[in-house]
Protein backbone atom coordinates (compact mmCIF):
# COMPACT_ATOMS: atom_id res chain seq x y z
CA UNK A 1 0.00 0.00 0.00
CA UNK A 2 1.02 3.36 -0.33
CA UNK A 3 0.35 6.02 -2.57
CA UNK A 4 0.70 8.85 0.12
CA UNK A 5 -1.05 11.31 -1.99
CA UNK A 6 -4.01 9.60 -1.75
CA UNK A 7 -4.78 9.02 1.92
CA UNK A 8 -4.76 11.02 4.70
CA UNK A 9 -1.49 11.60 7.03
CA UNK A 10 -2.46 9.54 9.36
CA UNK A 11 -5.01 7.08 9.51
CA UNK A 12 -5.98 4.49 12.42
CA UNK A 13 -8.50 1.27 12.19
CA UNK A 14 -9.50 -0.56 15.23
CA UNK A 15 -5.86 -0.33 16.99
CA UNK A 16 -5.22 -3.05 19.76
CA UNK A 17 -2.46 -3.35 21.90
CA UNK A 18 -1.88 -5.23 24.97
CA UNK A 19 0.84 -5.43 27.64
CA UNK A 20 0.07 -9.37 29.13
CA UNK A 21 -3.39 -8.77 30.50
CA UNK A 22 -3.59 -5.21 30.44
CA UNK A 23 -4.85 -3.39 27.61
CA UNK A 24 -4.53 -0.12 26.68
CA UNK A 25 -5.50 0.44 23.51
CA UNK A 26 -9.15 -1.38 22.74
CA UNK A 27 -10.03 -0.50 19.24
CA UNK A 28 -8.91 3.49 18.29
CA UNK A 29 -10.28 4.98 15.08
CA UNK A 30 -8.57 8.04 14.34
CA UNK A 31 -7.70 10.59 11.13
CA UNK A 32 -5.54 13.14 10.81
CA UNK A 33 -5.95 15.38 7.35
CA UNK A 34 -2.56 16.60 5.69
CA UNK A 35 -1.28 19.53 6.99
CA UNK A 36 -3.60 19.80 10.16
CA UNK A 37 -2.53 20.06 13.84
CA UNK A 38 -4.83 17.36 15.30
CA UNK A 39 -4.25 17.10 19.61
CA UNK A 40 -4.26 14.15 21.26
CA UNK A 41 -5.58 14.72 24.80
CA UNK A 42 -6.32 12.31 27.73
CA UNK A 43 -5.30 11.18 31.49
CA UNK A 44 -2.09 9.72 32.42
CA UNK A 45 -2.35 6.01 31.31
CA UNK A 46 -4.81 6.65 28.39
CA UNK A 47 -3.06 5.34 26.16
CA UNK A 48 -1.05 8.46 24.13
CA UNK A 49 1.93 7.44 24.49
CA UNK A 50 1.17 4.01 23.24
CA UNK A 51 -0.45 4.80 20.01
CA UNK A 52 2.15 7.36 19.42
CA UNK A 53 4.65 4.79 19.54
CA UNK A 54 2.80 2.84 17.22
CA UNK A 55 2.63 5.02 14.88
CA UNK A 56 6.36 5.86 15.06
CA UNK A 57 7.02 2.20 14.35
CA UNK A 58 8.63 1.54 17.87
CA UNK A 59 5.60 -0.85 18.57
CA UNK A 60 3.56 -3.26 16.94
CA UNK A 61 -0.17 -3.22 17.17
CA UNK A 62 -1.99 -6.56 18.41
CA UNK A 63 -4.32 -5.72 15.92
CA UNK A 64 -6.06 -3.07 13.37
CA UNK A 65 -4.09 -1.00 10.95
CA UNK A 66 -2.30 2.59 10.94
CA UNK A 67 -0.86 4.08 8.15
CA UNK A 68 1.50 7.06 8.10
CA UNK A 69 2.14 9.19 4.64
CA UNK A 70 -0.01 6.53 3.23
CA UNK A 71 2.53 3.50 4.55
CA UNK A 72 1.43 0.50 6.86
CA UNK A 73 3.14 1.12 10.26
CA UNK A 74 4.35 -2.72 10.22
CA UNK A 75 4.11 -3.77 6.64
CA UNK A 76 6.02 -0.55 5.24
CA UNK A 77 8.06 0.22 8.55
CA UNK A 78 11.15 1.78 6.93
CA UNK A 79 8.37 3.93 4.80
CA UNK A 80 7.32 5.36 7.56
CA UNK A 81 10.74 6.54 9.74
CA UNK A 82 11.61 8.33 6.56
CA UNK A 83 8.20 10.20 6.58
CA UNK A 84 8.16 11.09 10.51
CA UNK A 85 10.14 13.03 12.69
CA UNK A 86 9.39 12.35 16.74
CA UNK A 87 9.91 14.97 19.45
CA UNK A 88 9.85 13.73 22.99
CA UNK A 89 8.94 15.81 26.27
CA UNK A 90 12.77 17.02 26.64
CA UNK A 91 15.07 18.61 24.37
CA UNK A 92 17.76 16.69 22.86
CA UNK A 93 20.01 19.42 21.86
CA UNK A 94 23.70 19.06 22.81
CA UNK A 95 24.21 21.77 24.91
CA UNK A 96 27.91 21.81 24.23
CA UNK A 97 27.83 22.72 20.63
CA UNK A 98 26.20 25.69 19.67
CA UNK A 99 22.67 25.73 17.74
CA UNK A 100 24.32 26.36 14.40
CA UNK A 101 26.45 23.32 14.76
CA UNK A 102 23.56 21.34 16.07
CA UNK A 103 21.42 21.64 13.07
CA UNK A 104 24.29 20.62 11.00
CA UNK A 105 25.27 17.57 13.00
CA UNK A 106 21.69 16.04 12.39
CA UNK A 107 22.01 17.17 8.93
CA UNK A 108 25.05 15.01 8.36
CA UNK A 109 24.08 12.15 9.97
CA UNK A 110 20.96 12.07 7.45
CA UNK A 111 23.45 12.24 4.90
CA UNK A 112 21.97 15.33 3.42
CA UNK A 113 23.83 17.34 0.95
CA UNK A 114 24.82 21.17 2.17
CA UNK A 115 24.02 20.82 5.70
CA UNK A 116 25.26 24.32 6.38
CA UNK A 117 22.34 26.25 4.24
CA UNK A 118 19.86 24.06 5.84
CA UNK A 119 20.93 24.49 8.94
CA UNK A 120 20.75 28.52 8.17
CA UNK A 121 17.40 27.95 7.03
CA UNK A 122 15.68 26.34 9.79
CA UNK A 123 17.63 29.05 12.39
CA UNK A 124 15.77 31.71 9.73
CA UNK A 125 12.57 29.85 10.27
CA UNK A 126 12.57 29.95 13.97
CA UNK A 127 13.45 33.38 14.82
CA UNK A 128 16.72 31.80 15.99
CA UNK A 129 19.50 33.44 13.48
CA UNK A 130 21.04 36.19 15.94
CA UNK A 131 21.51 33.38 18.34
CA UNK A 132 22.84 30.51 15.97
CA UNK A 133 26.61 31.11 16.92
CA UNK A 134 26.10 30.73 20.75
CA UNK A 135 26.19 27.30 22.42
CA UNK A 136 23.24 25.69 23.45
CA UNK A 137 23.53 25.71 27.25
CA UNK A 138 22.64 29.51 26.88
CA UNK A 139 19.34 29.11 25.19
CA UNK A 140 16.35 30.28 27.04
CA UNK A 141 13.77 26.98 27.39
CA UNK A 142 11.66 28.24 24.67
CA UNK A 143 15.15 28.68 22.20
CA UNK A 144 16.01 25.22 23.18
CA UNK A 145 12.72 23.70 22.44
CA UNK A 146 12.53 25.42 18.91
CA UNK A 147 15.85 24.71 17.93
CA UNK A 148 14.71 20.99 19.37
CA UNK A 149 11.98 21.46 17.06
CA UNK A 150 13.71 22.65 14.23
CA UNK A 151 16.32 19.70 14.18
CA UNK A 152 13.56 17.57 13.69
CA UNK A 153 12.39 19.15 10.95
CA UNK A 154 15.76 18.20 8.66
CA UNK A 155 14.95 16.22 6.06
CA UNK A 156 11.38 17.84 5.69
CA UNK A 157 9.56 14.91 7.47
CA UNK A 158 5.64 15.59 6.30
CA UNK A 159 4.18 14.39 9.48
CA UNK A 160 5.86 15.37 13.31
CA UNK A 161 4.70 13.59 16.19
CA UNK A 162 5.12 16.46 19.14
CA UNK A 163 4.62 14.61 22.77
CA UNK A 164 4.24 17.06 25.27
CA UNK A 165 6.13 20.01 23.90
CA UNK A 166 5.93 22.57 26.26
CA UNK A 167 6.73 20.36 29.20
CA UNK A 168 8.50 22.24 31.90
CA UNK A 169 8.22 26.03 30.04
CA UNK A 170 7.06 29.18 31.43
CA UNK A 171 4.46 30.84 29.56
CA UNK A 172 6.74 33.25 27.31
CA UNK A 173 8.41 30.01 26.25
CA UNK A 174 5.41 28.19 25.77
CA UNK A 175 3.81 30.79 23.01
CA UNK A 176 7.13 30.77 21.55
CA UNK A 177 6.65 27.20 20.88
CA UNK A 178 3.13 27.19 19.94
CA UNK A 179 3.67 30.07 17.24
CA UNK A 180 6.16 27.41 15.41
CA UNK A 181 4.14 24.38 15.03
CA UNK A 182 1.52 26.52 13.84
CA UNK A 183 4.09 27.67 11.16
CA UNK A 184 4.68 24.38 10.70
CA UNK A 185 0.76 23.65 9.51
CA UNK A 186 0.55 26.85 7.29
CA UNK A 187 3.82 24.95 5.61
CA UNK A 188 1.93 21.67 5.32
CA UNK A 189 3.76 19.79 8.06
CA UNK A 190 1.00 17.67 9.67
CA UNK A 191 1.13 17.43 13.37
CA UNK A 192 0.39 14.94 15.70
CA UNK A 193 0.19 16.94 19.71
CA UNK A 194 0.00 15.33 22.24
CA UNK A 195 -1.01 17.18 25.75
CA UNK A 196 -2.12 17.28 29.26
CA UNK A 197 -2.62 21.42 28.65
CA UNK A 198 -6.42 21.34 27.48
CA UNK A 199 -4.81 25.67 26.94
CA UNK A 200 -2.42 24.29 24.42
CA UNK A 201 -5.14 22.01 22.39
CA UNK A 202 -7.37 24.83 22.28
CA UNK A 203 -4.70 27.22 21.03
CA UNK A 204 -3.20 25.02 18.09
CA UNK A 205 -5.47 22.31 17.29
CA UNK A 206 -7.82 21.85 14.04
CA UNK A 207 -9.39 19.03 15.61
CA UNK A 208 -8.98 17.74 19.33
CA UNK A 209 -9.13 14.04 19.87
CA UNK A 210 -9.85 12.67 23.63
CA UNK A 211 -8.52 9.45 24.58
CA UNK A 212 -10.07 7.43 27.59
CA UNK A 213 -9.31 4.15 28.57
CA UNK A 214 -8.00 2.92 25.48
CA UNK A 215 -10.69 4.66 23.07
CA UNK A 216 -11.07 8.07 20.89
CA UNK A 217 -14.12 8.34 23.03
CA UNK A 218 -14.80 12.08 20.69
CA UNK A 219 -12.76 13.64 17.77
CA UNK A 220 -14.25 16.87 16.48
CA UNK A 221 -13.59 20.78 16.30
CA UNK A 222 -13.55 22.58 19.32
CA UNK A 223 -16.38 24.02 18.30
CA UNK A 224 -18.17 20.48 17.77
CA UNK A 225 -16.75 19.72 20.78
CA UNK A 226 -17.95 22.25 22.75
CA UNK A 227 -21.21 21.42 21.35
CA UNK A 228 -21.83 18.16 23.24
CA UNK A 229 -21.98 20.27 26.79
CA UNK A 230 -25.24 22.76 26.43
CA UNK A 231 -23.93 26.53 27.53
CA UNK A 232 -24.68 27.92 31.73
CA UNK A 233 -26.42 30.05 32.09
CA UNK A 234 -24.97 32.92 34.68
CA UNK A 235 -27.39 36.02 35.60
CA UNK A 236 -29.49 35.32 32.37
CA UNK A 237 -26.15 35.51 30.25
CA UNK A 238 -25.38 32.46 28.67
CA UNK A 239 -21.78 31.07 29.70
CA UNK A 240 -19.71 28.66 26.73
CA UNK A 241 -18.50 25.46 28.08
CA UNK A 242 -14.78 25.56 28.20
CA UNK A 243 -12.95 22.21 26.74
CA UNK A 244 -11.80 21.82 30.14
CA UNK A 245 -15.56 21.58 30.92
CA UNK A 246 -16.04 19.16 28.28
CA UNK A 247 -12.85 16.93 29.06
CA UNK A 248 -13.73 16.52 32.29
CA UNK A 249 -17.53 15.81 31.51
CA UNK A 250 -16.05 12.85 28.97
CA UNK A 251 -13.56 11.44 31.11
CA UNK A 252 -15.75 11.17 34.31
CA UNK A 253 -13.92 14.06 36.01
CA UNK A 254 -10.82 11.72 36.68
CA UNK A 255 -7.14 13.43 36.23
Amino acid sequence: MGDPSTAGAIEVRGLHKAFKEVSVLRGVDVTVARGSIVALLGPNGAGKTTLVRILATLLKPDSGTATVNGFDVTGRAADVRRSISLTGQFAAVDEVLTGRENLVMVARLRHLRRPGPIADDLLRRFSLTEAGGRRAATYSGGMRRRLDIAMSLIGDPPVIFLDEPTTGLDPEARLEVWQSVKELAAGGTTVLLTTQHLEEAEHLADRIAILHEGRIIVDGTLAELKRLLPPAKVEYVEKQPTLEDVFLKLVGGKS
